[in-house]
């Protein structure tokens, strides 16, 4: 009703009725045991995992209780700590190296156009700033290679936006459309994986491990970074950074970097502020003359 997705949450709440069947064949409520006995961290279990799997869980408690039934609801104490992860900021010199290696992609029989994809892909998560869902499910008809705007649709929260791209990435997308999809339907993947499927997740993160490494860039390891997310997280500092240094009105420009990156709330714009101050402090002064504290 609010707009989120409800897709993981469905399947986990159907492991969560066969958890119940399993060990708890004749309770009829849903009890604290229960609960504390799923919310229960596993051998080897992320934080964050453990967090997704109790989630939808405690959500049912509450449904439930407002439906008048007896369930147990976990305290808020109950809930695991996921540290807040620190976005890994490119330098220009390290997206030089990256893009670099993404050029030198040599071509393969399983993926006959992931030598063409990944110079483009990863250029577009940086200089629009997408998340990696929306760029892997970009459709030919999306890509308005004349006017050069790229539409997304259905992202996060059911939104839709349109963003203008520079350029210079709109001879590279044509090139790319010319190579790639010669006589395309409109309903086609713009960024073709194997068996002409969109990419995966794990596809994406693959290569760019490899991309890093081949780059010489340090990986931290599995939820340390650097990350796919990163490129966006990358291209709202930049932006700002370049603003801050041209003495644009932040105040002005904000809302338009907003916009760009799919906010919802300002709030989540403002957090890239921050996050450019903490890492170029001598931006930190012009910062604060616009914003105070």
């Amino acid at each position: 009703a609010l707009g989120y997705k409800y897709g993981s949450e469905s399947g986990i709440l159907r492991r969560f009725d066969t958890f119940c069947l399993e060990r708890y064949p004749h309770e009829t409520a849903l009890s604290r045991d229960i609960m504390l006995d799923w919310a229960t961290k596993r051998p080897g279990e992320h934080p964050s995992t453990l967090q997704n799997r109790i989630t939808p869980v405690k959500e049912l408690a509450k449904y439930m209780v407002r439906l008048g039934h007896e369930a147990f609801i976990l305290p808020k104490g109950m809930m695991p700590r996921i540290p807040r992860y620190m976005p890994h900021i490119y330098s220009h010199d390290e997206l030089k190296r990256i893009f670099a290696q993404t050029d030198c992609c040599h071509y393969s029989s399983e993926v006959p156009h992931r030598h063409l994809v990944m110079p483009i892909f990863f250029r577009l998560l940086y200089c629009c700033g997408l998340r990696l869902t929306e760029a892997r499910l970009l459709k030919v008809t999306d890509v308005d290679l004349i006017d050069g705007v790229i539409t997304v649709t259905n992202a996060k929260l059911g939104k839709h936006r349109q963003l203008p791209v520079s350029p210079e990435l709109l001879e590279r997308l044509r090139f790319y459309h010319q190579r790639v999809h010669p006589s395309p339907a409109q309903e086609d993947w713009f960024f073709p994986g194997y068996g002409g499927k969109p990419m995966t997740m794990g596809n994406v993160e693959k290569n760019l491990r490899k991309f890093l490494w081949l780059a010489g860039i340090s990986h931290g390891g599995r939820s340390k970074g650097p990350r796919v997310h990163d490129f966006r997280h990358t291209m709202a500092v930049h932006c700002l950074r370049r603003w801050v240094l041209e003495e644009k009105d932040l105040r002005a420009y904000l809302p338009v970097l907003q916009a760009y990156l799919g906010h919802v709330s300002l709030s989540d714009t403002a957090y890239y502020l921050h996050l450019t101050a903490d890492l170029f402090p001598n931006i930190t002064e012009q910062v604060e003359r616009v914003f105070g504290d």
